[in-house]
């Protein structure tokens, strides 16, 4: 099979060119992902690399969340180009995410917390626990991720959670973590370790005023359903 380089195409076909020529939104996903990969390998050239990727893929949705090591299994896919694309994916959700507007809003409400981070855990395959940490206008000072866990567990240290409170001098901590599952009902475990919380930062002097437990489409709070 012969393999077409992108140096063999009319200059109009190219997709740097069509680019300048005529915007973003003209390029197909494999020419954008070749533009990303700037080059191919010795034996595939980078539209073959491009149509590789999409091929893993069941649509182009799921790059969002796409590993390194999966790439890295991709024929012509090395660790510089998987590094490379998944920086830039990792760009293109900042971009499209004012970090700065939310640090103006005041987080008093669980909806609000959801969709503030809620695009940092869907469709998760591993369970990610991050904390919100806000100053006594409840405003955001920072958020982390702690932990990262397996399929359906993160073993969480409360020594993490408020040691990062007494750096950022927070007044209150927000929990939130993923259930790959889908089902965003507390586990036992969830409901144990909320408390233990809790009771820690009422002792601290930092209190933990929600846990939140995120789905692909929906979440619960344990404020909401007074289990706090």
């Amino acid at each position: 099979m012969n393999k077409v380089l992108i140096k063999d195409l009319p200059l109009i076909d190219r997709p740097r060119e069509r680019l300048l020529k005529y915007g973003t939104e003209s390029l197909s996903n494999e020419e954008l992902l070749s533009i990303i990969l700037r080059a191919g390998t010795k034996d595939i050239c980078v539209k073959e690399l491009s149509n590789n990727i999409l091929k893993s893929i069941n649509n182009i949705n799921d790059l969002r969340d796409i590993t390194i090591s999966k790439l890295k299994n991709i024929k012509g896919i090395g660790e510089v180009k998987a590094i490379t694309l998944i920086a830039a994916i990792e760009l293109g959700k900042r971009v499209y995410y004012d970090e700065n507007e939310i640090k103006n809003e005041t987080l008093d409400s669980s909806n609000k917390i959801y969709n503030f981070i809620k695009n940092k855990l869907i469709n998760k395959k591993q369970e990610y626990f991050y904390c919100i940490y806000l100053d006594n206008k409840k405003k955001l000072l920072d958020y982390k991720l702690l932990f990262i866990g397996t399929l359906n567990n993160a073993s969480v240290h409360p020594r993490e959670i408020f040691k990062n409170a007494y750096l950022l001098s927070a007044s209150s901590i927000i929990c939130i973590h993923n259930h790959p599952s889908n089902d965003v009902l507390p586990s036992n475990e969830d409901i144990v370790l909320t408390k233990k919380l809790v009771e820690i930062g009422k002792l601290q002097g930092i209190n933990v005023i929600d846990h939140l437990i995120i789905g692909n489409n929906n979440y619960y709070s344990f404020y909401d359903n007074l289990d706090m």
